[in-house]
């Protein structure tokens, strides 16, 4: 469930309205296949699906982001199933970037980079299952990327704690609702996002100062 101060006695959530907002509208039919066929995908889960969009839509080199829920088993889930915990899925991003721009190495880095790896079923004030740590691959190459780098980081002790992201291949990315898609953008003031996204977003710049390079174009 997404918190944003331990003082608070109710949870924030992606329901920010007094009403409950429609679920299954799938932002799929909006993606233009034909433009981006000549991009490359990877995906990520790394606790809130707001705060991890936006910072891979900061990166030189990615065409889009898309907010989703992978790594479960139930097919075609809502927001609302994945919170109950009960589908398998996390939250997680699906990133379309130029491989010419930017490589799955730095997309990866950037995935370490800005959360922790050793927070058994927990991000920051979110917790569940669907806020787990998830590093899919594509194809055999990027499972070897994936498991060597989290030996480097296991053996260089740059977390000081057991590494415990799941490396899994991608099977099915569901597209979450349309109200998620670029929601720290379109909702700047919401508490959640001013008290958890925001800062994240910042820490992460902090660190990719000296090796990203911050788009300001696609």
């Amino acid at each position: 469930m997404k918190r944003f101060l331990p003082v608070f006695i109710f949870c924030l959530s992606c329901n920010v309205g007094s009403s409950k907002p429609v679920d299954n509208i799938n932002p799929v039919n909006s993606v233009n296949n034909q433009e981006y066929q000549n991009m490359s995908k990877a995906y990520f889960a790394s606790g809130c699906f707001w705060c991890v969009e936006t910072i891979y839509e900061s990166l030189y080199g990615v065409k889009e982001v898309y907010s989703g829920y992978a790594g479960g088993s139930t097919e075609n889930p809502n927001y609302y199933q994945v919170m109950s915990g009960k589908t398998g899925h996390a939250e997680a991003i699906e990133i379309i970037y130029d491989s010419s721009k930017i490589s799955f190495d730095t997309l990866l880095k950037v995935f370490f980079d800005s959360h922790n790896p050793t927070t058994p079923n927990r991000q920051g004030p979110d917790y569940g299952t669907q806020y787990r740590s998830i590093a899919f691959y594509n194809n055999e190459d990027e499972r070897i990327k994936i498991t060597n780098y989290i030996n480097f980081l296991s053996t260089s002790s740059i977390f000081g704690k057991n590494i415990i992201t799941e490396v899994k291949k991608i099977d099915n990315f569901y597209y979450a609702e349309e109200y998620h898609q670029d929601y720290e953008k379109k909702n700047p003031y919401n508490p959640y996002v001013q008290g958890v996204s925001i800062p994240r977003f910042n820490n992460f710049k902090q660190k990719a100062s000296s090796y990203i390079k911050i788009k300001d174009d696609h």
